[in-house]
């Protein structure tokens, strides 16, 4: 039997957490072969490069697309984004991949998409459905029009693919990759010492007692707003003088004004309690999360894999707004005071209750026998 070929394309370093598991029964199914393409920030030292981390779990790179053009602004995102579709094009009318696979909401997945679907080539999209206050929200939806099979995370996505007028036989509730690793580490302490394996800048606090961790990303129609955004987080952390670890943003329009506000406080304050990271591994920065007393920012994984564990999570401003979630997290805005309180109560009342709302650790292996078993198509209508 010929082996399916499946291409996977990694945009940017949280994708490739996003979908290790599914990579991993890809690569071992007997009936597909992997084809991986890594493009766009997750190329990136600057952002903290994925490659390393891919080569070191096994897989091979069929083909990398440098396609990221600077600026960290609209201008640059959506150039970044027509540079992707020639370049990608290229890329699979050498492979030939018999389905590809784009994964969440991303700009720069915009680019698969579009290169897929003009090539006539099967689209699989992961984690449609979902709902958000940026331009992720324009972006997913739009994806999901493009594909062909949607491998959602929770019931409310597979409910709005239905609507947006899907084949309700080509949408599959499989929970999200993500939840396969938070499976994993569940009951996991932090068996490393992150200053010593990744590096990064500043002070480094005595953890033993506890520890928060901050992470938060620009908000693309927000963009301008970035820099004062950070500066509300930066001096809620500075005044509750808690050891922290903090992850530097994603590669959005507005990243500039983020790490200039970081870099700037940085300078004109002595820190002693805070700690910065370009990035992490997806197990080690889950276990990390694990054994945390709180995520603050507007990451994704505050919904997704800290709901999982029961991570407490204060979720900042309108990037994740009306996305499901659990019950582990507050919801502010960009106010120092509003940060500070949420995150004294969450230390008031420690972790919170799990939810399985995104999955329950099994997502990798059930999208990999979909892709398997699932008729060839690339138009909405028409099937061979």
């Amino acid at each position: 039997m010929i082996k399916r070929k499946i291409c996977v394309v990694i945009t940017a370093r949280p994708s490739y957490s996003r979908v290790k598991t599914l990579l991993q029964a890809i690569q071992t199914h007997p009936d597909l072969e992997l084809q991986l393409i890594v493009a766009a920030s997750a190329l990136l030292d600057r952002y903290g490069s994925a490659v390393n981390y891919i080569k070191n779990d096994g897989f091979d790179i069929a083909a990398k697309v440098f396609n990221v053009l600077e600026g960290e602004n609209l201008t640059a995102a959506a150039k970044t984004t027509g540079i992707g579709i020639l370049e990608l094009s290229t890329v699979f009318d050498n492979l030939k991949p018999d389905i590809v696979i784009t994964v969440a909401d991303r700009f720069e997945t915009m680019a698969t998409a579009i290169s897929a679907s003009y090539m006539n080539i099967p689209l699989a999209h992961l984690q449609g459905g979902e709902v958000t206050g940026n331009i992720d929200e324009k972006v997913r939806h739009a994806i999901t029009k493009l594909a062909d099979y949607h491998f959602v995370a929770s019931e409310g996505a597979k409910e709005r693919v239905i609507k947006l007028g899907e084949n309700p036989e080509m949408v599959f509730n499989t929970g999200c990759p993500s939840i396969d690793l938070a499976y994993l580490v569940k009951d996991c302490t932090m068996d490393f010492d992150p200053y010593q394996k990744y590096g990064g800048v500043g002070a480094k606090p005595d953890l033993s007692n506890g520890y928060l961790v901050v992470m938060q990303h620009p908000v693309t129609t927000e963009y301008s707003d970035s820099r004062k955004h950070i500066e509300q987080t930066l001096k809620a952390i500075a005044e509750l003088e808690i050891p922290t670890l903090w992850f530097w943003p994603n590669v959005d329009a507005g990243a500039d004004g983020t790490s200039t506000g970081i870099r700037a406080y940085r300078e004109q304050h002595k820190i002693e309690h805070i700690h910065f990271f370009k990035n992490m591994e997806g197990t080690d920065f889950l276990k990390l999360l694990n054994n945390a007393k709180a995520l603050i920012g507007n990451s994704s994984v505050g919904i997704r894999e800290c709901a999982y564990l029961g991570v407490p999570v204060v979720n900042i401003g309108s990037r994740q707004h009306r996305r499901d979630r659990g019950h582990n997290s507050i919801d502010v805005g960009y106010h120092q005071n509003e940060i500070k309180q949420a995150i004294q109560s969450h230390l008031t009342n420690g972790k919170s209750a799990a939810s399985s709302i995104y999955g329950g650790g099994n997502a990798g292996e059930q999208i990999a026998d979909l892709l398997q078993k699932l008729t060839l198509q690339f138009h909405k209508t028409i099937s061979y």
